[in-house]
């Protein structure tokens, strides 16, 4: 596989595990998702070295690295196990260009994976998703440039930053509107080699498509951003990084069931529930 070419990473978890930390790591190479090929994968070691994804398993026959496990065998989880999980605010086009380029933190604790439920806890208010194109940190990475930013990239993936309105507006530092359990999506797996500048976002809610844009709308780029955030800050190989929306978002409510798309990565699902 050259530089170009992509190939997609997943972390799974076998039907029937032996217990709720089982997990592998699996990749694909077939550049069609959908075919045959795109539904074989291939059991590997871990792509983030000192991860906390990287507790060991128990040995299960079948699953060895090299092993050919099809894609009815497992359950998608979130991509990584992130140390630290980051969006960005007023990322949108021009305007938010015109501004300082600002981060805001999401609880690595509100990561969940394909198919996991959104929960909203009652009384919370109105809550939106916001299908973003993520960044999949590789390696330890401080004080990049833009000549060496990609290099600390390991792939993309999709993320929706659900967001409490109502608490954005009360809470300062966002961290109540963002860092709920369960309001940060990932999945459903890694793409390497992907051409991240003009890329398709879009939410499809309860089956209706909604005003998609592209990853070119975002006042600043991956390369930028990984800039801005590695002059104050370590990166940890799997940590998340969320670019921003700059498409249509919809309300949600218990019942839902969100989709956001991203051109070149896939659709990630999720119902919507209340909080128990």
């Amino acid at each position: 596989m050259t530089a170009t070419e992509t190939r997609r990473i997943a972390r799974v978890r076998p039907h029937s595990p032996v217990s709720e930390l089982e997990q592998y790591f699996v990749a694909n190479d077939a550049p069609d998702f959908g075919s045959h090929a795109g539904k074989v994968w291939t059991i590997i070691d871990s792509p983030f070295p000192g991860s906390r994804a990287n507790a060991a398993s128990p040995p299960r026959a079948g699953w060895e690295q090299g092993s050919a496990v099809g894609e009815d065998s497992f359950t998608f989880l979130a991509p990584s196990v992130p140390a630290n999980v980051l969006g960005m605010a007023h990322n949108n086009g021009q305007a938010g260009r015109d501004l300082p380029p600002q981060a805001f933190h999401k609880a690595a604790t509100s990561v969940v994976g394909p198919g996991d439920a959104i929960e909203l806890p009652p009384g919370v208010g109105h809550v939106d998703p916001e299908a973003e194109l993520a960044i999949v940190v590789g390696r330890k990475a401080r004080g990049l440039t833009p000549e060496n930013a990609r290099e600390a990239v390991l792939g993309f993936t999709i993320g929706n930053d659900v967001t409490a309105r109502e608490l954005q507006k009360s809470d300062e530092l966002w961290i109540s509107a963002k860092s709920q359990d369960t309001f940060t999506p990932a999945g459903p797996w890694i793409v390497t080699g992907l051409d991240s500048a003009a890329l398709s976002i879009g939410i499809v809610h309860n089956g209706t498509g909604l005003r998609a844009a592209s990853s070119a709308d975002l006042g600043w780029g991956v390369d930028e951003i990984l800039v801005y955030l590695t002059s104050f800050m370590t990166l940890y190989p799997g940590d998340l990084v969320l670019t921003g929306f700059p498409a249509e978002s919809a309300r949600l409510h218990p019942g839902d069931t969100v989709t956001c798309r991203v051109e070149g990565i896939g659709e990630l699902t999720n119902p919507v529930r209340e909080h128990a």
